[in-house]
Formats: structure tokens, sequence, C-alpha cells
């Protein structure tokens, strides 16, 4: 082999081969099994910019009220934000500064509110004419 020999150049394909890959963002959410098992709330995937938090007051949080436990509350920050999840029977949502849009499903059937700035907002069984509970999947959040 001109310029080296056959052992030489599996070395260097050896030590090419065993280079550290790619990082590739997943978005999944941190410690979520932990916060399943904790909470009962299944965070899935997110940007990073909502995140759940203990409920504070004066502090801009989104707050969500679902039937069966005490109001869950979010953290925004950034110009803009996503979290999908699965949050059952959510029935009111009050907003913050950002405009926000939640989605929300019953059945195979989804539906998409608007938050009301620093409001509460009726969603999903509140006005559901069935009075169906719905699951919270999805939050979007702009400045």
């Amino acid at each position: 082999m001109p310029g080296g020999t056959h052992a030489e150049a599996g070395a260097a394909a050896t030590v090419a081969d065993s280079a550290p890959g790619h990082a590739v963002e997943t978005f999944d959410y941190p410690q979520a099994d932990k916060i399943l098992a904790e909470k009962n709330i299944l965070l899935k995937r997110g940007d990073g910019h909502i995140t759940l938090a203990e409920c504070a007051s004066g502090t801009g949080q989104l707050e969500v009220q679902a039937r069966d436990r005490s109001k869950v509350c979010f953290d925004v920050k950034g110009t803009s934000g996503w979290l999908t999840l699965e949050l059952p029977s959510v029935y009111l949502i009050r907003g913050n500064d950002y405009a926000t849009e939640v989605d929300l499903t019953v059945g195979a059937e989804e539906t998409t509110y608007d938050i009301a700035k620093n409001a509460w907002t009726p969603v999903g069984e509140s006005t559901d004419e069935q009075g169906r509970e719905f699951t919270l999947l999805e939050i979007r959040s702009t400045k």
C-alpha cells in the first residue's frame, strides 16, 4: 500500500468510526416519567419555552383547571413556545401576556381554542353542549 501499511489504514478507519455522533434534539420533555408518576400529567415534547411549574400568584403563568385535581400551572419564556401533553378533564384556562392557542380532544374530535390574555377562558367540557371530558393536547404561545 503506497504511503503506509494496511495496519495504519485500519487504525485510521477505527478512529473515524469511534468519533462522537451528531447531537440530535428530540424535544422530549425532561423527567416526563417522574412527572407522570407523581402528578399524573403526561408531558410529551416541547421546545423548552413552556414548562410545568409550581403555581404562584403574580408570576404571569398559564393556569389550567381540570376536574379531579388542583390547578396546573405553566411558565412561558421567550418569544414563543410549544408543548405537547395529555391532561384530561380540562374545562378552564387562564391566559397570561402571551397570545395562546390550545388544542383539546374528545374522542376523534379536536378543537382549537384561543385563550384570552390575562383572563379565564372556558374550554372543553364547559363549552360542550354534551359536557364531554376533553383532554388538553397542545399549548402554543407567542409574545
